[in-house]
């Protein structure tokens, strides 16, 4: 008999859990995913405008390529502190204030005229950005414990897929349909009409968001106890590390390596998809627009399979190392077919797929092995350091092709580096908890 109410309870209790998290993930991942996506837009849509403003602006590719990658050096120095300040006043204030300032600045861009002025306006909108995404995974330990992470996580991040195939729809109308408006060239418009979600939705991220669960007023007391219970509970499974000793922590450096070869990987690919697709063959921006938009429907498919293949197992170095070598495999298929837009475009597929499943996965791994500030300055450490290759892929693609007329080069240093990436992550502790830091 005692055994059959012990039974009936852990359902109940199983039961009750499952509608907790299922709460709470319906309450924050779509805000979430919708804030990133539109974060991303504005990140990257400077590769669709390059389509006209490069040769409107007499610019050489090498000069885009900087210009894109300098947002990632305003990262760079400002993340950190803007990581710390948001554990400090809460994700509600500090996100509102991210989103907001990087709205105006990106409608700012509308009227670069030089390419000095181009890489002051993007360095600000890095500065201004800095903190968002490390400030989001922070937030996420904040709700969902070690074993719901990575499937967090992925949701969350097919903001970036679901930006690239709906931000390739829109910019490529943009470009088509406003181009000569009001004396404006299509490239201006990009920016004036895509910095307005970002303003609608900071504002609107004051009111939606809180910035603990004890605050949550849509949710009960039974469902807090139950949540601060399980992120406590993972809290005590992690070593402690003072903020200091992250920065001095050689497995923090390793952490930070592989995300650089997954970035050069992410912000290659994302900075010149356009115009690799548009050196297969194809010239109208809208076209462009569309075949953008097939790679990141895979990628979006790819993600959450593994997201929840990787939680369902608790196996983290395999589900990034495999994906690593099929976008490596991917971005080599895109050069050697590159006049051939089928072909090019399969290749750029499978290498979407394995890129976008890279970031759920690995940042399971140091919110696994940290907590409290020091997760705040490490997440935000291993993102700065990981985001130079931000700077770095956009800005080598753009001074290879200026020197050799092809990307091919290019596409296979950036495929190096994920096979890098992969093969670091197999060489870390299999079992997160158990990994001192």
């Amino acid at each position: 008999m005692a055994s059959s109410y012990s039974t009936t309870a852990s359902i109940a209790n199983s039961d009750a859990e499952q509608e907790t998290y299922s709460r709470v993930t319906w309450r924050l991942i779509p805000f979430l995913c919708l804030c990133f996506a539109i974060a991303f837009l504005d990140r990257v849509n400077v590769s669709f405008a390059k389509l006209q403003m490069v040769s409107q602006l007499n610019w050489t590719e090498e000069i885009y390529g900087f210009g894109a990658g300098v947002f990632f050096l305003a990262y760079f120095v400002f993340e950190v502190p803007s990581n710390l300040i948001m554990h400090r006043v809460g994700a509600r204030r500090w996100i509102a204030r991210i989103m907001i300032s990087w709205a105006i600045l990106t409608g700012a861009m509308a009227f670069v005229h030089s390419a000095t002025s181009f890489y002051i306006i993007r360095f600000l909108i890095g500065a201004a950005e800095a903190g968002f995404f490390p400030g989001i995974i922070l937030y996420l330990t904040y709700w969902f414990p070690l074993k719901r992470r990575s499937r967090m996580i992925a949701l969350f991040m097919t903001a970036i897929p679901i930006a690239g195939v709906f931000g390739g729809l829109l910019s490529g109308w943009i470009l088509n349909s406003f181009n000569g408006r009001q004396g404006l060239a299509g490239w201006q418009w990009l920016f004036l009409l895509e910095c307005a979600p970002s303003l609608v939705i900071g504002i609107a991220a004051l009111f939606y968001l809180d910035d603990s669960i004890e605050r949550a007023k849509w949710l009960n007391p039974a469902q807090k106890k139950l949540l601060r219970q399980n992120i406590d509970a993972d809290e005590k499974g992690k070593p402690g590390v003072s903020v200091e000793s992250v920065f001095r922590n050689g497995k923090v450096w390793l952490l930070s390596l592989v995300y650089f070869g997954s970035s050069m990987g992410q912000y290659g690919f994302g900075f010149w998809l356009p115009s690799i697709i548009r050196s297969t063959g194809v010239k109208s921006p809208l076209e462009v627009g569309l075949l953008s938009a097939i790679p990141y429907v895979f990628g979006i498919v790819a993600m959450i399979a593994v997201g929840r293949s990787a939680d369902r197992t608790g196996e983290r170095r395999w589900h990034y190392a495999l994906p690593a070598l099929v976008g490596a495999a991917g971005l080599v298929g895109s050069a050697v077919y590159g006049d051939h837009t089928l072909f090019a475009m399969t290749a750029l597929s499978f290498a979407c797929m394995g890129l976008q499943c890279l970031a759920p996965v690995f940042w399971s791994i140091p919110t696994a092995m940290l907590g409290g500030a020091a997760a705040a300055a490490g997440i935000a450490f291993i993102n700065c350091l990981g985001n130079l290759a931000g700077f770095a892929s956009p800005y080598m693609v753009g001074w290879i092709k200026d020197h050799t007329g092809s990307t091919n080069i290019a596409l296979y240093v950036i495929a190096g580096f994920l096979v890098l990436a992969g093969l670091l992550v197999l060489g870390l502790p299999g079992k997160l908890r158990q990994a001192s830091l």
